[in-house]
């Protein structure tokens, strides 16, 4: 017990020890430092807080008062000057209110048109189109028509998810970027829209073909030889076609083997039959060697079968 209340007596004198040589050291270290400091940058340093304390007040009650004031002019003027600086939240805010105000009027056209893309600036893609191609609509011989119609395509391009997803905003953009080239043929955007096209394509494309194998590794060698089939149908120039025409005559070997006798001989007869199409299209294929292994055994099946009906 006495040693206890020696330790908590040295502690205590330690802790009065600290409190006491922490003032001083503030007192002949921090609070020098501090004064040099305002001695030397002094004047710079007060008038960079005067001028935040003063502005950005300032700053923010011109928002608030044009936002919640009467003047439609100036709310038009500020919303365009945050747009322009990239502000398209607070734009957007006042647009919003300009929309209703100026709807029938010559500034209705400009007015919904910032609107539109204030969503677009916002990442909003799905609001976005939906202005976009309203604005098409409703002013039909706009001088921004041709531009908000591709803004709807483009609008459904990046709003086009992994390919793990599903795919309907991907065809919605391939039917709205073909859209825009049948109605504006001679546009400088319809190269663009065709490379865009092309990537939303590939990507369907790419789809297409691990759908069709995710069957194969599950070991569904009916479905998948049905996959690969519709796959290449849909996309007969697909860059994965010689993988495709390989596996399907493995999936046929496979689905053949595993088939009751009484349909073992006329599924062996189809690998054939795949085998003999993909030997005419892919003379030097990588996949070539393991496809006449297929093809042996393929035979080898055939001669037991006939062995065994005999």
């Amino acid at each position: 017990i006495e040693n206890d209340e020696e330790k908590n007596s040295v502690n205590h004198k330690k802790g009065i020890n600290i409190v006491r040589i922490a003032p001083n050291y503030i007192e002949l270290i921090i609070m020098p430092y501090i004064c040099r400091m305002i001695f030397k940058r002094g004047p710079f340093i007060i008038a960079i807080l005067l001028v935040f304390s003063f502005v950005t007040p300032a700053c923010k009650s011109e928002y608030q008062k044009t936002l919640k004031g009467t003047d439609i002019g100036k709310k038009y003027e500020l919303a365009k000057k945050y747009y322009n600086k990239n502000d398209y939240f607070r734009a957007l805010e006042l647009f919003e209110e300009l929309v209703n105000v100026y709807r029938g009027s010559d500034e209705a056209e400009e007015i919904y048109y910032f609107y539109a893309y204030s969503f677009f600036g916002l990442k909003d893609m799905v609001t976005a189109r939906y202005h976009f191609q309203n604005f098409a609509e409703t002013y039909p011989r706009s001088k921004y028509t041709e531009e908000c119609r591709y803004m709807t395509a483009y609008c459904y391009y990046l709003d086009s998810p992994d390919l793990t997803l599903d795919q309907a905003s991907t065809y919605k953009a391939i039917e709205n970027l073909q859209l825009f080239i049948n109605l504006y043929p001679k546009s400088e955007r319809v190269n663009e829209c065709n490379l865009l096209i092309d990537k939303l394509r590939n990507k369907l494309e790419t789809k297409s073909f691990l759908n069709a194998k995710l069957y194969f590794k599950i070991s569904d060698y009916k479905a998948a030889i049905f996959a690969f089939r519709n796959s290449l149908d849909d996309f007969p120039d697909s860059q994965y076609k010689e993988e495709m025409d390989f596996l399907t005559i493995k999936s046929a070997f496979l689905y053949a083997q595993n088939s009751v006798e009484s349909k073992k001989n006329e599924r062996f007869l189809e690998t054939i039959d795949y085998y003999r199409n993909f030997v005419d299209s892919y003379a030097n294929s990588k996949y070539l060697k393991e496809a006449q292994s297929i093809y042996n055994n393929t035979l080898k099946e055939i001669e037991l079968i006939k062995q065994s009906v005999n």
